[in-house]
């Protein structure tokens, strides 16, 4: 297959071209550590409970503080926030490395260690995703998005060999010590970007409200919803190959550290082959499809293993399941960001990053418990049955196409005061009154509750309709917001496609005027 055109267009920016191949170093060094992990707790403890603890000490934090790292990455500095938590993670594989050294390694210190570099990844995802369009040109986003999906399955295709390589021939001290080396690059090449200071934002977020915004927005956002339950189930039912793949490679497989490392590494293959194959799938299938085939393909996957193939049955059913990984998170991920505005695209991001490793890190530990209590070939089988059976259920629930225009209109005017009113008094109560021709009212207020979904999710907390008593053609449309800050913010989120809903409501109005609009400030106490 042919490269398309401009596929590396991004790596003439020489900034992003550095700071990307110090990512494939520093995830390359993860991966290792990760291996070394998984592998030395079946040392340790050899049951399967023990095992899927690692991969949900790895994921749990994610789940835990992806919306908070969403809402730092949007507030702080990206750039220092980003060398912090390398620095962070450094010293959580030193740690490894002297523990291991000195053979004072248990599970539990393996555990802690494991989710505190859950914590630092978890810190780093949002922040990551979010420089982009600060490294290329706009015109090189989406090239600079896949080549970052291509560097971290580059990755994932070396470290885990590499990994399994080092710990067989060497050991953990060493192999740990290979993963703080790659924070070294990172860190250097955060160190040698030179970051432009920003303006400073007389609208600027506090930690508090962008926390809030995040959540409302995620809460009234029907298609999001849609991409949520579609990742929640597929992830929880494949964790169950992931959590228990240290234990097919050792027990069901008669592997040692290096065969366990050459099977991750045969996923990370085939989720490059499966990125260069996307293009032509997504030509003959469409999102939905996708994903009904590569849940099939993973369970597939699982049901082979659970049979304990011969090893050179394995590495390709590995393969295949690299294809099939890819294949879902790309599609989930696509169909995620296509229905986000910028304004909460990390946040929401970061979300679907929480349900993402939540389902992963509760599926490890529920697989885990069934394969203590069952047998590892009876829970992967279970966990295959499953997957098949969920895919063809979901497959009725379309996922979003994502083809509305989310630029903002900018269309609101600016709200007339008679003084100026301090950011933070709120809240604010906004009322819209129409005139609306009885025969016209049952389609109008079809459309305003339309338009109610895109004002919670804007920011309002509260929305409802009125009738005058006196006067049932006057109508009155009301939602509150908590600041007043947070009403300006509105002004700048509402879309393109939002503006058309708005019309579509404002069309049944008969007035001679425009609709009323007017603003309420709330009176504390200690302003009457």
């Amino acid at each position: 297959m042919s490269t398309p055109a401009g596929a590396f267009a991004p790596l003439r920016q020489t900034t992003f071209a550095v700071i990307w191949a110090a990512t494939i170093l520093g995830n390359t060094g993860s991966f290792m550590r990760d291996v070394a992990s998984s592998w030395l707790v079946t040392d340790l403890a050899a049951g399967p409970a023990a095992v899927s603890l690692i991969q949900a000490a790895g994921t749990l934090p994610i789940f835990l503080l992806a919306i908070p790292a969403g809402v730092l990455s949007d507030i702080l500095d990206r750039r220092r926030f980003l060398i912090a938590v390398q620095v962070l993670l450094a010293a959580v594989s030193g740690t490894l490395v002297l523990l291991s050294s000195l053979e004072l390694m248990t599970v539990t210190s393996l555990v802690a260690l494991t989710f505190v570099g859950g914590i630092g990844a978890a810190l780093m995802a949002p922040a990551w995703q979010a420089i982009v369009p600060e490294l290329v040109p706009a015109k090189d986003l989406k090239g600079a998005v896949a080549l970052n999906s291509l560097g971290i399955n580059i990755a994932r295709s070396i470290g885990p060999a590499a990994g399994g390589l080092l710990l067989s021939a060497f050991g953990a001290a060493l192999t740990y010590g290979a993963d703080v080396l790659s924070y070294v690059f990172v860190i250097a090449a955060l160190l040698w970007w030179k970051r432009p200071e920003k303006a400073e934002d007389t609208l600027s977020e506090n930690f508090g409200g962008a926390f809030r915004a995040g959540l409302r927005y995620a809460r009234a956002s029907r298609e999001l919803h849609i991409v949520l339950l579609r990742a929640a189930i597929f992830f929880a039912f494949s964790s169950a190959v992931w959590a228990l793949l240290p234990l097919v490679a050792r027990n069901l497989l008669g592997g040692d550290a290096g065969f366990y490392g050459l099977l991750l590494g045969a996923v990370g293959l085939g989720a490059i082959g499966g990125a260069l194959l996307l293009p032509r799938l997504r030509s003959v299938l469409d999102a939905d499809g996708l994903m009904l085939a590569a849940s099939l393909a993973a369970a597939a996957v699982m049901a082979t293993l659970a049979l304990a193939p011969p090893r050179g049955l394995a590495l390709p059913a590995l393969l295949l399941l690299g294809i099939a990984w890819i294949v879902a998170l790309t599609t989930l991920n696509g169909a995620a960001q296509s229905i986000l505005p910028n304004w909460v695209r990390g946040r929401a991001l970061a979300v679907y990053l929480t349900v993402f490793n939540g389902a992963m890190a509760l599926g490890s530990l529920g697989w885990g418990a069934v394969a203590e209590a069952t047998g590892v070939p009876t829970a992967l089988l279970a966990g295959a049955a499953g997957l098949a059976a969920v895919a063809f259920v979901l497959h009725r629930v379309k996922l979003p196409v994502g083809e509305a225009d989310l630029v903002p209109s900018r269309h609101w005017p600016e709200p007339l005061t008679a003084d100026p009113v301090p950011h933070d008094r709120g809240p604010v109560l906004i009322l819209i009154e129409y005139a609306v021709a009885r025969e016209k009212r049952a389609e109008f207020l079809r459309a305003l509750h339309a338009l109610s979904t895109e004002r919670r999710r804007d920011g309002a907390y509260g929305w409802g309709i009125t009738e005058d008593a006196a006067d049932p053609e006057k109508l009155v449309e009301w939602f509150m917001v908590e600041s007043w800050a947070e009403h300006l913010r509105q002004h700048h989120r509402v879309s393109k496609a939002d503006a058309d809903i708005q019309a579509a409501a404002r069309a049944f109005h008969t007035g001679p005027e425009a609709p009323v609009v007017r603003h309420f400030l709330a009176i504390r106490p200690s302003q009457e």
